[in-house]
């Protein structure tokens, strides 16, 4: 079975705690959950993983150069200007889904623009837990059939 990584930035821990909703209800042990189980029904081995730190961040991406045929990423606050997770992502070889949960282009106006989407085969955002679901199914579907 492939193995992917899928790495949640800065407070993605706190998903489903947010009084005004943006990232929905669901708990981050309740998505992590639901992709695991979705991972699984697709025949991927997925490491569900999320930090606060940067570095610990581009420290997985570099882990991942070494083990996993895809990388999913919700960088959070750190999309916008991260230029070291930047950096890690273009020296990953395999295909990159950038994911938010929220719909970035909606929100403020520094959040639309993602320094991160440069290295992304696809980007999903606005549909919550769902979007990290079909992010999954394209992943799988990305490793089976790589582009010519």
């Amino acid at each position: 079975m492939p193995n992917v990584m899928f790495l949640n930035g800065p407070n993605a821990n706190l998903y489903g705690l947010d009084p005004n909703g943006t990232y929905g209800t669901d708990s981050f042990p309740q998505i992590e959950r639901a992709c695991m189980a979705r991972a699984e029904k697709l025949g991927l081995t997925l490491d569900f993983r999320q930090s606060n730190h940067e570095g610990v961040l581009v420290d997985w991406i570099q882990e991942a150069r070494q083990s996993c045929a895809g990388l999913l990423i919700n960088a959070a606050g750190l999309t916008y200007g991260s230029v070291p997770i930047l950096d890690a992502l273009m020296a990953f070889d395999g295909p990159i889904i950038e994911c938010h949960m929220s719909n970035i282009w909606k929100r403020e106006s520094f959040r639309h623009h993602s320094l991160i989407s440069k290295t992304a085969t696809g980007v999903i955002a606005g549909l919550g837990v769902q979007g990290y679901l079909l992010g999954l199914t394209a992943m799988s579907e990305l490793i089976a059939e790589p582009p010519a």
